[in-house]
């Protein structure tokens, strides 16, 4: 399944990049969304895999770090990325003769950087946060990698305030995406309810269904 992803993510950014027809806003952001999901799967799977083959859980401090700073940092990125489309969506349907003009290249360039950005501020802030923790000697987590939660109950010390902070972040990081997803299906919705024929409504519907499913599951 860890192949099937990587090489299934691997052919969408191939089959993008080679044909000119799709350099598109929407398949722009799809190939990002590729690569972050293959990076995704690589911050716990190999690992896991690694354990599973030579039967030893051990994991460094430093390795411990990096994974959760990979885990938070690529999982953020598929919110904002989702958001991110959603927009694209948004715009293709609620202003269609403006859509080339409102999302141009430059646009694109600047939604996905700013994604980043604002991902690895907040991988950092909770990662700062949690190395300032105090950790007990021979630690066992139950779990198959360093996730946030899971890494912050092993301190030895109270550590309520940076609960709190890693709460906040995570609520914010979660609800901004989540919130613009329905911002822009809620205004999806009501367009397409606007149109008049049956043909216009299942043209705009299949337009952003495919998007709407990746939501969903994810």
């Amino acid at each position: 399944m860890y192949l099937i992803t990587v090489l299934g993510n691997l052919l969408i950014i191939l089959a993008v990049s080679s044909d000119s027809h799709l350099h598109t806003p929407m398949y722009f952001f799809l190939s990002n969304l590729s690569l972050v999901d293959i990076c995704f799967t690589c911050t716990s799977i190999p690992k896991m895999l690694v354990n599973i083959q030579t039967q030893n859980k051990v994991i460094t401090y430093e390795g411990c770090i990096t994974q959760m700073f990979s885990f938070l940092l690529f999982g953020r990125l598929d919110n904002f990325l989702l958001t991110v489309m959603a927009y694209d969506h948004f715009v293709a349907i609620y202003y269609p003769l403006h859509y080339t003009v409102i999302i141009n290249p430059r646009l694109c360039r600047l939604l996905v950087l700013i994604s980043w950005i604002m991902c690895i501020l907040y991988s950092l802030l909770q990662n700062l946060v949690v190395l300032q923790l105090y950790f007990c000697p021979n630690l066992e987590s139950p779990h198959f990698f360093c996730e946030l939660k899971q890494v912050a109950q092993l301190v030895c010390s109270d550590h309520f305030l940076d609960n709190m902070v890693m709460y906040f972040g995570v609520g914010l990081m979660g609800g901004f995406p989540m919130s613009g997803i329905i911002y822009s299906f809620s205004k999806i919705v009501s367009s397409i309810q606007g149109i008049s024929s049956a043909k216009g409504k299942y043209k705009a519907f299949s337009t952003c269904a495919s998007h709407l499913c990746i939501v969903s599951l994810h």
